[in-house]
């Protein structure tokens, strides 16, 4: 097997792109492990063992997503247009070399990989159709005999691993790399650096009961202005003061050493001091970090026990919650319906060929991603359900697909 030609345009093709995901992710970024190795490996071994087989439509679509090694030199890139953001702080807060690389970017790559796994695999599917449209080889292959229902499978094989590896970075993968990166994150990016909890913290424990924390140190596991409200129809009924509160991870009790005690009765306020705090709330620390990022570092079946609690203590932030688990599904499916879409588009030859087809394809892609953005603000918005807004847009290209698919050559 030969090398592909390399030319100092090719190179700057791949610096472009490069460029252009790594903006899109940092305007995307939400929010990455090891696995990934073991993921491009069985994509290498897949495609050795079709070739082994001469299954050469197969064996092509694979080799034209890492023969030329493309996607590795973009991630490259990435990586040194993001080192290049970030050494000020790597040094300034004396980064070890290896952290830097085993805990930051080996957890940071598969979250990338994975962002942009459907637009890669869009890509290659519309280069290599259309490449194989304007030599009329599909003209050949359906003159044939062959359908091309038939001509369809071996797309349909390579995107459902793609989906399935998507699906398992998604649930179980990327969760635990973005538990590392965020561990990172909080130790060695400045304007990140010990912001693990956010100040003003407020949280309802149960319908009608609050709590809320002025500033929270993880050293001390102390609670700085502790306050305990309760409601009653909308009104303030009672609340639960302490300058100081420490938790206690065994027994999960909040304790102080003085408190307040405050009753509202009509137009009175009624003061009670007590020497000591010591109550048990359903409030665990986890909660009171930065809720958002909290959940992307929780596998799929941590993330629906925490939506439950959540629900059940009747947080304002079930939405976005149910957002990230949807998109743990919605995003790999997308793979697939875009495989369906890139082979129908591009495997009819028209004036042009392939920068049309790759031109059309591009726009396809990015407004699906951008309709999906804004689902996901639609449902935080409460403007939709999480389901329905995640989902319309896998909904809406699968009938562009069967439509494309129906006007495919037959």
């Amino acid at each position: 097997m030969g090398f592909v030609p390399f030319t100092f345009i090719d190179f700057m093709d791949i610096i472009l792109v490069a460029a252009i995901m790594y903006w899109i992710y940092r305007m995307t970024k939400g929010t990455n492990a090891p696995y990934i190795l073991s993921g491009i490996i069985a994509i290498y071994l897949l495609w050795v063992v079709v070739r082994t087989l001469n299954m050469e439509l197969l064996s092509t679509i694979l080799g034209q997503l890492i023969s030329v090694g493309a996607i590795a030199l973009i991630i490259v890139v990435v990586v040194i247009f993001d080192a290049a953001e970030k050494i000020d702080d790597f040094i300034e807060l004396k980064a070890p070399l290896s952290k830097i690389v085993l805990q930051y970017y080996l957890n940071f790559i598969p979250f990338f990989i994975n962002q942009f796994s459907g637009l890669f695999t869009f890509i290659a599917v519309i280069f290599f159709t259309s490449k194989m449209a304007y030599q009329t080889e599909i003209i050949a292959i359906l003159s044939a005999g062959i359908s091309f229902r038939r001509l369809m499978w071996p797309y349909i094989l390579s995107a459902g691993a793609i989906t399935l590896l998507s699906l398992v970075l998604n649930l179980v993968v990327i969760p635990a790399a973005n538990g590392e990166r965020l561990k990172f994150e909080l130790n060695y990016i400045k304007n990140i650096k010990g912001a693990k909890y956010d100040p003003h913290i407020y949280r309802q424990i149960e319908p009608g009961t609050f709590a809320y924390i002025r500033d929270y140190t993880e050293q001390t596991r102390t609670a700085a202005f502790f306050v305990l409200e309760t409601y009653e129809n909308g009104t303030i009924v009672s609340s639960l003061e302490a300058a100081n509160a420490k938790f206690d991870p065994e027994t999960g009790r909040w304790s102080a050493p003085k408190s307040v005690y405050r009753k509202f009765e009509d137009d009175k306020e009624i003061f009670n001091n007590t020497q000591a705090l010591d109550t048990l709330i359903n409030l665990n620390t986890s909660e009171l970090g930065r809720v958002e990022e909290l959940v992307k570092t929780m596998d799929i079946v941590t993330l629906g026990h925490f939506i439950q609690q959540q629900r059940a203590k009747g947080s304002d932030m079930i939405a976005r919650f149910e957002v990230e688990r949807h998109n743990r599904f919605a995003f790999p499916a997308s793979t697939f319906i875009l495989t369906i879409i890139g082979v129908s588009l591009s495997s009819r030859k028209v004036r042009g060929g392939t920068g049309l087809h790759i031109g059309i394809g591009i726009v396809l892609a990015f407004s699906f991603i951008l309709f999906s953005k804004f689902g996901e603000e639609f449902a935080k918005g409460g403007l939709l359900p999480p389901g329905i807004a995640v989902w319309i847009p896998n909904i809406i290209y699968s009938f562009i697909a069967f439509y494309l698919y129906k006007k495919a050559p037959k």
